[in-house]
């Protein structure tokens, strides 16, 4: 399998430290951030790796030379001008053959590639952005994929105000077929993000891959700083999907918003206050956040699966201009009740996945490789408890409600983190 890195910025954001090293050379706990890269590459079957640089290139080249070392076979091509992400790539036409990895080279970032091209490959993509959630969507180039990954919009920065937008943001991370070189220009500045996904993605042939993964650019003094401490304190390795990790699973209405009956109009959701800040708690303390909520609405044709979806982009921008993400939402558009002349037949079933049962908690610890033991759910009813009862999870209760079998209850949403925080110190 063939990769190729993007090595050519100036990575003026990093000021003096980029004067005379180039970002990618830049040490990160030991060692340059591309040899991070070149490792982790290696460790997914990669055998052969591009580096395309421009600015102070001959010291990459000194500095990684043909691969040998990293067990790979590198080659270095030069730009001769900046032409953009795409335009760079360009270079290459011809030479990649068959399906390949491309990273931005001021990436730090540990997932498992395998997941990435087995899902590239299945969809028969030409074009497949690696996408997660972040806490700072506001400023991140957003990508929006309908229900089976296929990529229906993407939402550069800046964004429109008052507009709801999913959080899921473009990493700097892709898998292409080769037939992305149709759409590549030679000779001309374009950008990825900006020029090549728009143009892949109108044609239907660019789908997006989710992950929680640990994928953070180092382009700044700041965010440097911050990746280096993830990495010494093992937070970039074991967000790593071949590595388990525990969730907290919250229930939607009356946990993270305002319960008003059924929410069926995007206008009728408004956040609890403090429930933003709790959903950051939980991305700080380590844990997946993820949403599991019965929504009956469908099945009642209260509204339609785009409005929902309209609703829980609402819930994600709300929460991302707080900081806080969500790694997943999961919800349950059916109902078993049958006979009413208003109702969605398509979705009156007795189903698998309507709390107390456990299907959306399946769903997830297959997506997210859940480790059960140790994980959450927060909830304010009975169907809540009985589910996390169900799953092997410990069952928060909020509210306050006349509900059994909860192992703690407390108040509110912010609560139950504080306490979550409290058994996790100890």
């Amino acid at each position: 399998m063939k990769a190729v890195i993007l090595a050519g910025g100036r990575g003026t954001r990093l000021g003096a430290l980029t004067e005379k090293l180039p970002k990618p050379l830049i040490p990160l706990a030991g060692l340059a951030t591309i040899e991070h890269q070149l490792m982790l590459l290696k460790r997914y079957g990669v055998d052969e790796v591009f580096i395309l640089s421009g600015y102070l290139a001959g010291e990459i080249s000194c500095a990684i030379g043909d691969g040998v070392p990293f067990g790979l076979h590198v080659e270095h091509v030069i730009e001769k001008e900046p032409l953009g992400t795409a335009g760079a790539i360009a270079q290459l036409d011809g030479r990649l053959t068959e399906d390949f990895i491309v990273l931005y080279g001021d990436v730090m970032m540990d997932m498992d590639l395998r997941r990435l091209m087995d899902f590239h490959l299945a969809k028969k993509s030409v074009c497949t952005p690696v996408l997660h959630p972040n806490d700072h969507p506001q400023d991140s180039d957003l990508v929006e994929t309908d229900a089976g990954r296929r990529i229906v919009a993407v939402h550069p920065k800046p964004h429109q105000p008052g507009v709801w937008y999913k959080n899921l943001a473009n990493t700097g991370v892709y898998a292409f077929s080769p037939e992305i070189f149709k759409f590549i220009e030679h000779g001309v500045k374009q950008d990825f993000a900006k020029n090549i996904l728009p143009r892949v993605s109108q044609k239907g042939l660019a789908y997006g891959y989710v992950t929680p993964e640990y994928i953070k650019d180092m382009g700044t003094p700041e965010r440097l700083a911050k990746v280096e401490k993830d990495f010494m304190g093992g937070v970039v390795a074991g967000r790593n999907l071949q590595r388990k990790r525990k969730a907290v699973f919250l229930d939607r209405d009356g946990v993270i918003n305002r319960e008003r009956g059924l929410v069926s109009r995007p206008e009728d959701f408004e956040l609890l206050p403090g429930a933003a800040k709790a959903v950051r708690d939980i991305n700080r303390l380590g844990f997946l956040a993820v949403v599991v909520t019965n929504q009956p609405v469908i099945a009642r044709n209260m509204c339609t699966l785009e409005t929902l979806e309209t609703i829980h982009r609402k819930m994600e921008t709300l929460l991302g201009a707080e900081g806080a993400y969500l790694d997943a939402v999961y919800f349950c558009p059916h109902h078993p009740d049958k006979g009413y002349p208003e109702e969605n037949p398509d979705y009156k079933t007795d189903c698998a996945c309507r709390k107390p049962k456990t299907g959306m908690i399946d769903s997830a610890v297959k997506d997210l490789n859940i480790e059960l033991k140790g994980s959450y759910l927060v909830g304010d009813s009975q169907r809540d408890i009985d589910c996390a009862k169900n799953a092997g999870l410990t069952a928060i209760l909020v509210g306050g409600g006349k509900v059994r079998g909860a192992d703690l209850s407390c108040a509110d949403l912010p609560a139950a983190v504080g306490l979550i925080a409290q058994r996790e110190h100890k």
